[in-house]
């Protein structure tokens, strides 16, 4: 979310952000928020000066009362009572025009880097630069749900039946598999200094609204029937919401946390047959990092989360390519972010497997987390990034280690979390 006072003193500004990340619909949204902050600060200023006039009148009559003099008190009474009806009108008309402020002000996108490119969508994203030599074997790469039902690690069919699709149950040393990325992931970013935690699964509304835009909530959250409860789609969510209204000192800053949690998702649409198979599921479980950090050095965090990524994914031999997000592939609350895409041999092409996103301090705003340090108080910004996502991830792992005879290399770095295994069979 946007600062108020930013908006009213930049509308061009604010303006032009919209119509780079091509929300032109939304441009009368800045006039319009404009003349509602007008007529707040004005009805709060009309409020203020009968505050004021009724403590001064107040004073008055005591002291005419005082003197004897009742019946000029009884008048100034009249005008203490027409003050407070029409100080209940304007505190009325204050609550409403607040909250018509901020239903646009939660809606207005947040004002991008100029060094972000300038497209409408995601096929106009930039590839900055690639890590591994992505190889093509010679013999054909099944696709990834076939692999993993030949070690007897997928059954689709029986969850398709117990949940419906977008579902899985993995087995054996496929489930192992899985579990083991997971653990070394998580060891891989404590190494890094990050502090390991579980954090809730399930959020309220109002750390909903704090962490993602409404469109984004739309698409992706479960909703608690009956409570005022959702199921996370990421950790960040509930992550940056462990942060919610508080004050932190500087001193403190940064905090960086990597978390373990399932997520759920509604994944909303049809999906051609490479997004079928684990790919694009309502369930699935991923490991993160975010940084909670002084607005200088925001920056230099982003840059080491997706780096982070890119070094997790290489030392499992897995060639990854990095591509920046242009504006209108940007979802209304990021300032930033990097899509890390992992090379796939059976489509001959990289597919997304994690994200890295700078959010300035709109979270921060909106959920109220400030910093207090030697020039006063102000907003902390926020970031995240994946660590890893598996089954995804499990799709790149065993298209980049399936030997020609159908068994898969363990890489070294993962073979402690396999119990000393150096391949599947």
């Amino acid at each position: 979310m946007l600062d108020l006072k930013f908006v009213r003193e930049n509308p061009d500004i604010v303006k032009q952000n919209i119509k780079n990340k091509f929300q032109d619909y939304k441009l009368p949204m800045v006039d319009e928020v404009i003349e509602l902050d007008a007529k707040s600060r004005k009805a709060q200023r009309e409020a203020d000066a009968l505050r004021a006039n009724r403590k001064t009148i107040s004073k008055q009559i005591g002291a005419l009362m005082a003197q004897g003099k009742k019946e000029e008190a009884e008048g100034l009474k009249e005008q203490v009572n027409k003050d407070a009806a029409r100080l209940e009108e304007l505190e009325a008309m204050e609550r409403d025009l607040a909250e018509k402020v901020k239903k646009i002000m939660m809606v207005l996108p947040n004002i991008i880097d100029p060094s972000v490119p300038i497209g409408k969508d995601d096929s106009e994203n930039v590839e900055i630069e690639k890590f591994g030599e992505p190889v093509v074997p010679e013999f054909e790469v099944p696709y990834h749900a076939d692999i993993m039902e030949r070690f007897n690690g997928l059954d689709l069919d029986s969850a398709r039946k117990v949940a419906g699709n977008g579902f899985y149950y993995l087995m054996g040393d496929i489930a192992r598999l899985h579990s083991a990325i997971i653990s070394y992931a998580r060891d891989f970013m404590i190494n890094k200094g990050f502090t390991y935690c579980v954090p809730p699964f399930m959020i309220r509304s109002d750390v909903v609204t704090g962490v993602m835009s409404f469109d984004e909530m739309d698409a992706m959250m479960y909703k608690i029937e009956g409570e005022d409860l959702y199921l996370i789609g990421t950790s960040e969510h509930s992550m940056i919401g462990k942060f919610i209204d508080t004050i932190v000192k500087e001193e403190n800053l940064p905090y960086t946390l990597t978390s373990y949690s399932p997520c759920f998702r509604k994944e909303k649409g049809a999906h051609g047959i490479e997004e079928r198979g684990v790919y694009r599921i309502h369930q699935f479980e991923k490991q993160e990092m975010i940084v909670v950090c002084k607005p200088e050095e925001s920056k230099m965090w982003f840059d080491k989360l997706w780096q982070n990524t890119v070094e997790l994914f290489r030392s499992l031999d897995i060639p990854v390519r990095t591509l920046e997000c242009c504006s209108g592939d940007l979802a209304d609350l990021k300032v930033k972010s990097i899509d890390v895409e992992a090379w796939s041999p059976r489509q001959k092409k990289y597919f997304e497997v994690g994200s890295c996103s700078n959010l300035g301090d709109a979270q921060a705003r909106r959920l109220k987390i400030r910093v207090v340090g030697e020039n006063g108080k102000y907003f902390a910004h926020t970031l995240n990034n994946t660590v890893v996502a598996p089954p995804r991830m499990l799709i790149a792992f065993l298209e980049n280690n399936l030997r020609e005879d159908g068994s898969v290399a363990i890489p070294k770095a993962l073979q402690p979390y396999m119990g000393g295994m150096t391949e599947i069979k």
